[in-house]
């Protein structure tokens, strides 16, 4: 079974405001088996737009990714990032077909 995505692109309008939210996330990614591919780090942008942060969390499946953005738990810290922060994030299954 393919592993699933989280991919988040992050420009932080509030560091204080935000930092709620940085907090609640690890006990809320343990329940659902998520781990952290990419979290920050150095970053360049050779087509497109970005954003100051880019995120990868890896889980075990598409429905846990899933269920983990639409869990209760999730859904209120959610409020509390987008009040301080503009994020683009996509959830996508990957892929363990053959490769080249």
């Amino acid at each position: 079974m393919a592993k699933a995505y989280w991919i988040g692109r992050v420009d932080v309008n509030n560091e204080d405001g935000y930092q709620p939210y940085a907090a609640a996330n690890p006990a809320i990614f343990k329940k659902f088996g998520a781990k952290f591919v990419v979290r920050g780090g150095r970053h360049e942008c050779p087509e497109g737009q970005s954003r100051s942060r880019n995120v990868v969390i890896e889980f075990p499946d598409y429905a846990t990714a899933v269920a983990c953005y639409r869990s209760p738990e999730y859904q209120a810290n959610l409020k509390i990032r987008q009040a301080n922060a503009i994020t683009d994030l996509i959830i996508v299954e990957g892929y363990d077909g053959p490769q080249p």
